[in-house]
């Protein structure tokens, strides 16, 4: 291999080291009992999780006790943008099957029971 090549190589396996996953970010939640939160998803293990780092109500940030729970539980990748796992409501403290989609700047997140049947949805916009 020439001196260009396996510079080049190296150069290829750099970046490709550095590429975050789509999810990877902070996301704004939809407002949910009359509050919303930043949750940064990143890596946790094989899979992801969402932390809550931020929290709002109408009368601007606040100390929820929730910050820095996982509200994203063990999201898996399934390709595609699409992700599996878990995620927990802190209005009712469940913990709920979950699904992700991930599309650009927009983010679908749902939690199901009864294996998927009845579902509550919500769509969150990527913080820049």
């Amino acid at each position: 291999m020439t001196k260009l090549s396996v510079a080049m190589l190296a150069l290829t396996l750099c970046a490709g080291a550095a590429w975050a996953d789509p999810v990877e970010g902070t996301w704004k939640t939809e407002v949910d009992d009359g509050a919303y939160a930043l949750v940064g998803v990143k890596p946790c293990g094989a899979n992801y999780c969402g932390t809550i780092d931020r929290t709002f109500n109408d009368t601007g940030e606040y100390k929820s006790p929730n910050l820095g729970k996982t509200l994203v539980i063990d999201m898996a990748p399934e390709g595609n943008g699409k992700y599996r796992g878990q995620v927990w409501r802190p209005s009712n403290n469940k913990i709920y099957m979950g699904k992700m989609l991930v599309e650009g700047d927009a983010l679908q997140l749902s939690g199901c029971v009864a294996g998927g049947l009845l579902c509550s949805k919500q769509k969150w916009a990527r913080v820049k």
